[in-house]
């Protein structure tokens, strides 16, 4: 389990702490496409796997911010 902080002021201090981490998350064409609704970045490289299947990666890919 990760670490869990009450206030932003208890962050301070814990700069090179290990705060853990959390299980894999897949990241499905669902949450691709509504991130992009949501966002506004439609790009087909992102939404649409028709499209995409014949683009560079061979499929959509996640939107970058999306995966930060």
């Amino acid at each position: 389990m990760g670490v869990v902080f009450d206030t932003p002021d208890a962050l301070i201090g814990a700069e090179g702490r290990d705060l853990g981490h959390t299980d894999w998350l897949s990241v499905e064409q669902d949450r691709v496409t509504t991130f992009g609704q949501t966002t506004g970045d439609m790009q087909w490289i992102h939404v649409d796997p028709a499209r995409a299947k014949d683009g560079p990666f061979g499929g959509t890919i996640a939107h970058g911010y999306l995966t930060l």
